[in-house]
């Protein structure tokens, strides 16, 4: 290895190890409780050496989210493989399913990309960077796999003919972002008052959406219980 190749690799390790220090101090206090010095003492690095590497601390934050979302869309795939959806309602269910089962196994990811999207997008249009860009390359993949399968429904005739597949799209991800944060936040209100598991008022949620863009307005849950 030359001089060059291990200089860029040291490099790489101590980016790897300030995202992994911050992470760490993000998913313990929360991200708006964490400083950047709390960040350098965690990392055992200066903060001027942290500010070599990231220029604030929300550029470290679209790092982390980036991890999130690598994270998701190698479950999206892995489920696509797996379970071989054979309509466009299968294929949403799988990507409705897996984005809760990625709630469930990787909470931290999870919440860090639900308090972006529900973020005031005042406080981050300030903020120009390649971390920025990149978790917003990787946020529209997600989004072109909805926008592709809703089209796909409207070719196939299961979906509503007239359904604009990326407003759709923009629609259906406003509303999982909004079920998901409830079924989260408000878990033990669920439980308590209205007797309603989390994982089922997901379930029922999905439901309810897909009967309302489906041409039929019959949901798969519907069609599975007449049967």
């Amino acid at each position: 290895m030359g001089h060059e190749e291990r200089r860029q690799q040291e490099k790489e390790i101590k980016r790897k190890d300030i995202i992994d220090a911050a992470e760490h101090v993000f998913f313990s206090k929360g991200y708006e409780s964490t400083s950047m010095d709390e960040v350098a003492k965690e990392a055992e690095f200066s903060k001027r050496t942290v500010y070599v590497y990231f220029r604030s601390k929300e550029q470290i934050y679209f790092e982390i989210m980036i991890r999130g979302y690598k994270l998701l869309i190698e479950m999206i795939k892995n489920s696509f493989q797996k379970s071989h959806p054979q309509n466009a309602i299968e294929d949403l269910r799988c990507i409705f399913f897996t984005f809760f089962r990625f709630s469930e196994d990787y909470p931290e990811y999870f919440k860090a990309i639900m308090e972006y999207e529900t973020k005031d997008s005042d406080e981050i249009s300030g903020i120009e960077d390649e971390s920025k860009s990149e978790c917003y390359r990787l946020g529209e993949q997600i989004f072109g796999y909805l926008s592709r399968v809703l089209q796909k429904g409207v070719e196939e005739g299961s979906l509503y003919k007239g359904l604009e597949s990326e407003k759709a799209a923009l629609i259906l991800w406003a509303c999982t972002v909004g079920v998901f944060n409830t079924g989260e936040k408000k878990r033990d209100y669920l439980k308590n008052y209205h007797q309603v598991d989390p994982e089922k008022f997901v379930t029922e949620s999905f439901d309810m959406i897909m009967c309302l863009i489906s041409k039929n307005g019959v949901s798969q849950h519907e069609k599975e219980s007449s049967d």
